[in-house]
This record gives structure tokens, sequence and C-alpha cells, in this order.
């Protein structure tokens, strides 16, 4: 007996049919399935616009939600660096870092929107925050003064820069704290040194601190050590009544204009 075969074409395989009708079946029975298959289903693969990022990250900051506000503002950075919202972003990321208390972060990107947007008219607002960093991490007299130099010099800058602008009378009011913190220092070295039986090194320095600081409010206290000193007979008991307040002088004393209002910032506008 003789085999007989179908005709050339008319054979077709098996196993790629029936992949064919694996890959086609779902598809008969909506995407979705396919979607789980391949894992599309995840919600945050659904990119927001960076309109609607920008409202979302602004709702958040009114609210004083800055960290929640600051992933969207850095989402904006990330997926829409070219953005008409890109602006708005990179200093609203600084401005949530701030209010997080996070100086350093927030200075360096003030630092990096003045850099990119010299000619804005947001920089006199980003360079009083610049010196608001400096100023914020300023700790107490006998600890690292670090913070009220680097605030004096940003301020100063500020003023050179636009001496016009609505934070001039705030930012002298906060150099001039800064100064008064920079000579209570001074003052709690010479203290110092007046308890450890240093009296000489403590004349020194109290004699610099009245000459170069005249008009500072612990002057006048430094000058009377200073003669006690001279007489040969300084202060042995009692001598933390003899010491300054330690944390920095409320800047308010030395400003006369109303303070500037948190939250008043000005938007950035294209450059």
């Amino acid at each position: 007996m003789k085999c007989t075969s179908s005709p050339a074409g008319t054979r077709r395989p098996l196993l790629p049919t029936l992949l064919v009708c694996a890959f086609l079946l779902p598809a008969l029975t909506g995407c979705a399935t396919l979607n789980k298959w391949f894992g599309f289903d995840d919600e945050s693969t659904i990119q927001k616009s960076a309109d609607t990022l920008a409202m979302e990250g602004m709702d958040d900051f009114s609210v004083g939600k800055y960290h929640t506000a600051r992933k969207s503002f850095e989402e904006i950075m990330d997926r829409y660096p070219f953005s008409p919202q890109a602006m708005l972003a990179e200093l609203k990321a600084a401005d949530s870092h701030y209010y997080q208390g996070n100086y350093q972060e927030a200075k360096v990107l003030y630092q990096q929107f003045e850099e990119r947007h010299p000619t804005n008219e947001a920089i006199p607002y980003v360079m009083f925050q610049i010196g608001m960093c400096d100023y914020a991490r300023t700790d107490r007299i006998d600890r690292d003064t670090s913070g009220a130099r680097d605030a004096i010099q940003s301020f100063s800058r500020l003023l050179r820069a636009y001496p016009n602008s609505p934070y001039t009378s705030e930012a002298k009011a906060r150099i001039e704290a800064a100064r008064e913190f920079l000579v209570n220092h001074e003052y709690f070295v010479a203290v110092f040194y007046v308890r450890t039986d240093r009296e000489q090194e403590a004349a020194h320095r109290l004699k610099y601190l009245i000459a170069t600081y005249p008009d500072a409010a612990i002057t006048p206290t430094a000058k009377n050590l200073l003669a006690r000193i001279e007489a040969g007979n300084p202060p042995k008991m009692g001598l933390s009544s003899w010491l300054p307040e330690l944390s920095m002088p409320d800047w308010n004393l030395f400003g006369k204009d109303k303070p500037t209002e948190a939250g008043q910032e000005p938007e950035p506008k294209k450059d």
C-alpha cells in the first residue's frame, strides 16, 4: 500500500499556530489581561503632566506639606526640565528644603537657581534666602559661629547688588544681629580666659573687642571686666553672671521696618 500525502502547502505546523492563538487570545478578551502579563497596569506608569505636578506641588506647599510638595517639584525637574513650569519647580524645591530645615540643601538649590537665571526678577529673593540659610544654621556663641559669618557675607552681597530691594531693611537688621552675635562670641572667649586664670589673654581679647565694636551692646560690660582685670581684681566667683546671651539676638531689635512676611516671595518669570 502506498502512502499518500497532502498536496504541498496544505499541511500547517501545529505548534506555531497554537502560539499565535495564545497571543491573540488576550487581545480578544481585552487589553487589561495583556497589560497585567507585562506589568503595564501599575498606576505609577501613568505620568502626570508638568502643569498637574506644579498645581499639586503648590497646593501641598501652601498648607505646609513641604516633603510631598518637594517630590512634585523634583519630578518636574527630572521629567520636564525644559517646560515652562521647570523654573518655578527649581525655586519651590529650594523653598521646600528651607522650610523643612534642610538649610545646606536649600542653599545649594538657591545658588543653582541664581547661576541658571541671573537676570530673573526673583534673584533678590533668592539672594536673601541664601543669607537666611546661613543665618538659620547659626549655633550658640560657645559653638560654631560660621553661620553668622556666612550670613553677614550673603546679606551684604544682596545689599550691594540690590540696595533697594524689598528685603533690604531685614537684611540690614539681620547683619547687625549676626555681628552682635560674633561680638558676644569674642566676649565669651574672654570670660573663658578669666575662668581659666589667663587674665592677660582675656585683657587682650577685651581690648580688641572694645576697639573694634565700640557700639556693641556688650561693650560696656567688656569695659567693666577689663577694668577689674587691670586692677588686679578679676572676678573669680559668679562668672556666669558676666556671660551674655548664648543664642542669636532677636533681629527685630535692630530693624524698624516690618519683617518680610513668610510666603510672599515672588514667583519667577521666564528669562
